[in-house]
């Protein structure tokens, strides 16, 4: 267990970054300042700058201790089977459940990033590029085992295929946030995995 002193700093720092997420995603980042986030958290100005030096370094530890939620919850999530089917199922279904439960953070970061439409990668900083990067290899490993033991049939790189379904599912994302009511996300994953699983050309 942690010392107490450290556990007081652990929810100063968790405090702030809550409040600095509600009114970036309710003001957007430029519009807010540090003074707004101290109010908000309720601490002295000068408490934030023993954390942050900047509103960039505060807003870059948000995005990045989300990014590190998520890779977590998928780590978890791919690591409950060892059927490859299955761990695509959880897959799909745990970024549909990170998606919605940190519905405030993905709009903020999609507006700040100026959306992820033409690349999920777009604005994205180096770090958060290898998170990504690090993600998209552990679904390739999925692929690449599913193939290696004749679950898949061997029709692309395993790589590509990660990328291929990232961005399928991301896209379905995106679909929802803009219209929710005539786009909803799949509650079954397969809806998105028979895009894979089930080929479209008759044979």
């Amino acid at each position: 267990q942690l010392p107490r002193r450290e556990r007081e700093k652990r929810r100063q720092r968790q405090e702030i970054l809550a409040a600095a997420l509600d009114l970036f995603a309710d003001k957007g980042f430029h519009n807010v300042s540090m003074h707004q986030i101290a109010e908000r958290a309720e601490y002295a100005v000068g408490t934030l700058y023993k954390f942050f030096q900047n509103k960039e370094e505060l807003y870059k530890a948000l995005v990045l201790e989300h990014c590190d939620q998520f890779d977590d919850a998928i780590v978890r999530a791919l690591a409950d089977s060892r059927d490859e089917v299955e761990q695509l199922r959880r897959y799909v279904q745990t970024k549909g459940q990170l998606f919605r439960a940190h519905l405030p953070f993905i709009r903020l970061y999609l507006a700040e990033s100026r959306g992820v439409s033409f690349t999920i990668k777009a604005g994205m900083d180096e770090e958060v590029g290898k998170r990504y990067d690090a993600l998209l290899d552990r679904l390739a490993a999925v692929f690449a085992s599913g193939i290696e033991r004749h679950r898949f049939r061997d029709i692309a790189e395993p790589y590509h295929l990660a990328v291929a379904l990232d961005s399928a599912v991301n896209a379905f994302h995106l679909l929802w946030l803009d219209a929710p009511e005539r786009h909803p996300y799949p509650e079954d994953p397969d809806a998105i995995l028979d895009i894979f699983f089930k080929g479209l050309v008759n044979a």
